[in-house]
């Protein structure tokens, strides 16, 4: 059995989403730095995990080749 190129291509699309994500986030920090506190604490914990949701498409695919 020959090892797969997905791995080391999903493993550098997730660190490159990480990545982008994180710019994303810091870029609005400026507009969020000044909300309520509170608001700031809902804003960064759904922004947290937001950046989840398409690692499982993502990791399907690693491991069987497919999207679905």
């Amino acid at each position: 059995m020959s090892p797969s190129w997905r791995k080391p291509a999903g493993m550098l699309a997730i660190l490159a989403l990480i990545v982008l994500w994180c710019g994303i986030i810091a870029s609005a920090s400026t507009t969020v730095g000044g909300w309520h506190w509170l608001a700031q604490l809902g804003f960064y914990a759904v922004a947290g995990i937001i950046w989840i949701a398409p690692l499982k498409p993502l990791l399907r695919w690693m491991e069987t080749g497919r999207w679905r």
